[in-house]
């Protein structure tokens, strides 16, 4: 959900009430819950965020928009992140000369261009940052641990 004041990240899985805020302004990151989401928030759906950047203009929020299934380990689906949006925590450009917005849009450009590279895999439930051996000699809390808390 976007408002003009924040980015609201909601998780689809049942029943979780747990809303991901992102202050626009401040950048803060804190949590909250769907009733917190004002009605006349823009939604659309997302698959992930796959982090922040700072460029000129400021910070953009990276987003996977389209993914594709490439495959399961242990029955743990893995997904290719094959489209993304870049989204500006600011509202306007008007602070920006004209040659800063000129750089902008170059480092647009270049970071659209290594997003559409292949090579952005993820998994929701499966930890893909640790190899198998890795995995198998970890301790038994570190594997009930929260793919979050790893």
């Amino acid at each position: 959900h976007i408002t003009p004041e924040k980015f609201y990240v909601e998780a689809c899985d049942d029943g979780a009430d747990d809303v991901l805020a992102i202050d626009r302004v401040s950048t803060e990151v804190t949590l909250t819950v769907k009733k917190d989401v004002p009605p006349s928030a823009v939604t659309r759906p997302i698959y992930g965020i796959l982090g922040t950047i700072r460029l000129v203009a400021g910070t953009y929020l990276i987003v996977i928009t389209k993914k594709k299934k490439v495959g399961e380990i242990f029955n743990h689906t893995i997904w290719k992140a094959t489209d993304f949006d870049i989204l500006s925590y600011k509202k306007t450009m008007l602070h920006l000369t004209d040659i800063q917005l000129q750089d902008n849009k170059v480092f647009l450009s270049m970071l659209t261009h290594v997003l559409s590279v292949d090579g952005f895999y993820f998994s929701t439930t499966y930890d893909l940052t640790h190899t198998l051996q890795r995995l198998a000699n970890t301790s038994p809390e570190f594997q009930e641990m929260s793919l979050l808390e790893r």
